[in-house]
């Protein structure tokens, strides 16, 4: 047993690249995942970095010089980030605040729905009695109205929590604007602390970054597109909390084929309590659906085309790894972390392979 670990170890480890990938790999892991909450407002920086530095990216294209590009796009993220802060945050504040108030009302309505189907459906009562529909509401009921006593009864009153707010307000621009001003500077001082004979890990980050920095923007592009086709369509509608609905709807793509899927419950159960088992809940739901179909089959090709070419359960298995390790920003990275486990095992695999090669000709030679 020793030596078939020794031997595997010599096959896979003989090679100094692989070495340093795996160390350079593994001390990144290791740094995200027990300072990660340190590390938030970093994170969360470079994320923004990445995003903007494209936008700059397109600006020198057009033969605007770095510096004005860079300002360009930092004013405007500013100006994004106030209009965020007070019109968006206050309007989805509000409407959830209404959201959980009429929870109680449309819980009742529920429960008259729900107590006319043995009438209207006899077989039903043989399989489903009154009194596991009643244990069902009253523990359905009980669980919505104190999320919705916790939410409204705790706002942000905590000073520590408006410090930490307001903190992140201020460091999170300012590292944005030097990651932007200074990126070359840093890569460089960051590539000092690498050892120099590192050819496997510059060609393994040379593919990732590409395809991180792609599929970052694509995400947010998808995520506005989405939140803006909905939001208008349910505006058209005449459908309550819209903007509130949009939201989870737009923010829903991050999560490949479960966000989706998960959405869809209080898309239908706002419409249907609006309208009830009418022609309007009907068409919202069409409209809502034929969004989701545009979305998966044409917006998603032409953003991630060239980025991810993982298979669906790969993707959803590194949604569950991920988001169960790193939560929120786990579910946000599981595709560029599995795209970089799949960089990795096939520059892996190449190497290993090659050395074989090598060995396998040396008698020949």
């Amino acid at each position: 047993m020793i030596e078939y670990i020794k031997n595997w170890y010599q096959q896979n480890f003989s090679n100094p690249q692989i070495v340093i990938l795996a160390l350079c790999l593994i001390v990144g892991f290791t740094s995200v995942l027990l300072f990660g909450d340190l590390l938030a407002p970093l994170i969360a920086s470079i994320v923004i970095a990445y995003v903007l530095d494209g936008v700059v990216g397109l600006l020198q294209h057009g033969r605007i010089p770095r510096l004005l590009a860079l300002l360009l796009v930092f004013l405007g993220f500013i100006a994004l980030l106030i209009l965020i802060l007070f019109g968006l945050i206050p309007k989805l504040s509000q409407q959830l605040t209404q959201f959980f108030r009429e929870l109680p009302g449309m819980i009742t309505q529920g429960q008259n729905l729900l107590m006319q189907l043995p009438d209207k459906y006899p077989t039903l009562a043989q399989i489903i009695t009154e009194e596991q529909v009643m244990e069902l509401i009253d523990s359905l009921r009980a669980q919505l109205i104190a999320v919705g006593q916790n939410f409204l009864s705790q706002p942000l009153e905590s000073v520590v929590g408006l410090l930490t707010i307001t903190v992140y307000l201020i460091i999170v621009p300012l590292l944005v604007f030097f990651f932007l001003k200074d990126k070359r500077k840093i890569l460089v001082w960051a590539e000092g602390f690498l050892p120099s004979n590192r050819e496997l890990t510059n060609e393994v980050w040379i593919e990732v970054n590409k395809k991180i920095a792609s599929y970052i923007r694509g995400k947010v592009i998808e995520i506005l597109v989405v939140w803006i086709a909905t939001y208008v369509t349910f505006m058209f509608f005449g459908l309550k909390y819209a903007m509130l609905l949009s939201f989870l709807v737009g923010i829903s793509v991050i999560i490949p084929y479960v966000g989706a899927a998960v959405v869809t419950i209080p898309v239908m159960f706002v419409a249907y309590f609006q309208w009830g088992p009418s022609t309007q809940f009907v068409y919202v739901l069409l409209a809502y659906a034929a969004i989701q179909i545009l979305d998966g089959n044409v917006l998603v090709p032409v953003l991630f085309s060239e980025i991810v070419n993982l298979h669906p359960v790969a993707i959803i298995a590194a949604v569950l790894i991920f988001g169960g390790i790193w939560g929120v920003w786990g579910v946000f990275f599981a595709i560029p972390l599995a795209t970089l486990f799949h960089a990795v095992i096939r520059a892996w695999t190449s190497i290993n392979k090659g050395s074989w090669q090598k060995q396998q000709a040396l008698p020949d030679a």
